[in-house]
C-alpha cells in the first residue's frame, strides 16, 4: 500500500484538428474526444487548429519503460482529465502495472516525461503528497483491528483521528472497525486498503486492478464508492483492469493498452461510437443495393458473398429498407448485430498483436 500525491491545476493546451500542418508534439493531441495513437501519421497533411484547453490530473508523453525480455511500455502518452473516472484498460501483463509504477515514482522511465495535477514528477516529487494509492494487494497487518491498521498509516502522516473516522465511513468499514483484519474478507480488504489510499485527502487515486477477486456484490460496492469520490468529493480516479465489461458501468474515460502500447484512449461515449451496430441485408439484387448505399448512406456498405454490411443504428433501418424498395431494390432478408463493447475490446487487441506480428 502507497499513500501518494496532490498538487495545484494543471492546465495543458490540446489541439482538436480541422485541416491543415502537423502541430509540434501530436502525440498529445485531443482528437474529437478520443485519441487514436497510433493514427497520427495521418494527421500530416492537416493545418487549422481548433485550441482548447483541459485540465489533466494525470498527462504523460511518450513514457518508455522496457525490461530485458522485451516487457514493459513504449510511447504511452496518457491523458486523463481532472475528475473523471478513467479506466486503463489492458489483458493481463499489458503493462498496466508498469504504467502506474511509472507514475508514482516507484520505477524510472527510461523515456518520456509524467505530469501529476500539473507538476512535473521529475523536478516536483513531493507532487506525490496528495496521491493515493493501492498497488496489486494491500499490505496489512491481520493481527490488527481495521482501525489499527488506519491508524498505523495516520500517524506516519500526522493526521488526527478523525481522519481514519471519515475513511472508514467513506468505504462502508465503520462497523467493522474493531475487528481484526484476518476475519475480513477479501472485499473488506480491498476497500481497507482503499481507506488507506483515501487517509491522505488526495486529489488523485490510483488502483491497480481493485476488482480482483470480488464477488458482484463487492464489485458493485466498489462501482459505488468511486462514483462518491468523483461526485462528492471531487476525487480523481485512475482504476486499471482486464474487465471491460465492470470498467464500463463506472468509467466516464478509458485508455486501452495491449504490449505496452496504448490502442484508445478517449470518453467512454467515443468508445462507444465505434462500436455502432452493423445490419446486414440480403437483396435480390446486391451490386444495385452496394452501389445505393454507398452512394446515399453516410457510413457506406461492404459486400460479402451475398450479404451487404452497413453500419446504421435500429431506428434507420426502417428508412434504409423502405428508400432500397423506392430505388426498385428489394430486401430479403436483414440482420441487426449490436457488438458489444467487450468485442470491441479484443478487436483493438487481437490489432495490436496483428502489427506486432
Amino acid at each position: 500500500m502507497l499513500v501518494v500525491v496532490h498538487f495545484d491545476g494543471c492546465r495543458v493546451t490540446h489541439s482538436r484538428f480541422l485541416t491543415g500542418r502537423t502541430p509540434l508534439r501530436p502525440q498529445v493531441r485531443l482528437f474529437n474526444n478520443a485519441y487514436f495513437l497510433h493514427d497520427y501519421a495521418s494527421t500530416r497533411h492537416s493545418s487549422a487548429m481548433e485550441q482548447s484547453e483541459v485540465e489533466l490530473a494525470v498527462c504523460t508523453e511518450l513514457l518508455t519503460r522496457r525490461y530485458p525480455g522485451g516487457q514493459g511500455i513504449v510511447d504511452v502518452s496518457l491523458q486523463v482529465p481532472r475528475g473523471c473516472i478513467y479506466g486503463f484498460l489492458g489483458p493481463n501483463g499489458s503493462g498496466k502495472t508498469t504504467t502506474i509504477r511509472l507514475l508514482l515514482g516507484l520505477l524510472h522511465p527510461q523515456r518520456g516525461r509524467i505530469e501529476l495535477l500539473g507538476q512535473s514528477l521529475h523536478s516536483r516529487p513531493s507532487v506525490l503528497g496528495k496521491v493515493g494509492a493501492l498497488v496489486e494487494s494491500p499490505s496489512l497487518y491481520p493481527h490488527l483491528s481495521g482501525r489499527q491498521n488506519l491508524d498505523v498509516t495516520r500517524r506516519l502522516l500526522g493526521l488526527p483521528p478523525a481522519a481514519a473516522d471519515r475513511v472508514l465511513e467513506l468505504t462502508g468499514l465503520a462497523d467493522a472497525a474493531q475487528r481484526r483484519v484476518a476475519e475480513y474478507s477479501l472485499g473488506m480488504r480491498q476497500r481497507l486498503g482503499i481507506a488507506l489510499a483515501l487517509l491522505g485527502t488526495p486529489e488523485l487515486l490510483i488502483l491497480d486492478e481493485p476488482s480482483n477477486g470480488l464477488d458482484p456484490a463487492g464489485m458493485a460496492d466498489l462501482r459505488r464508492m468511486l462514483r462518491t469520490f468523483t461526485q462528492e468529493m471531487g476525487v480523481t480516479v485512475f482504476v486499471s483492469s482486464h474487465l471491460l465489461g465492470e470498467v464500463e458501468q463506472v468509467a466516464t474515460h478509458v485508455g486501452v493498452l495491449h504490449a505496452g502500447q496504448l490502442r484508445f484512449q478517449g470518453s467512454i461515449d467515443a468508445l462507444r461510437e465505434r462500436n455502432r451496430p452493423q445490419v446486414r441485408l440480403r437483396c435480390q439484387q446486391p451490386d444495385a443495393a452496394l452501389a445505393w448505399l454507398c452512394d446515399h448512406h453516410d457510413a457506406g456498405a461492404t459486400r460479402t458473398d451475398e450479404w451487404i454490411t452497413v453500419v446504421a443504428d435500429s431506428h434507420e433501418v426502417p428508412r434504409l429498407i423502405n428508400s432500397l424498395f423506392t430505388a426498385g431494390i428489394e430486401v430479403l432478408d436483414m440482420t441487426l448485430q449490436q457488438s458489444s463493447l467487450e468485442s470491441l475490446f479484443m478487436d483493438l487487441t487481437r490489432d495490436a498483436a496483428r502489427e506486432a506480428a
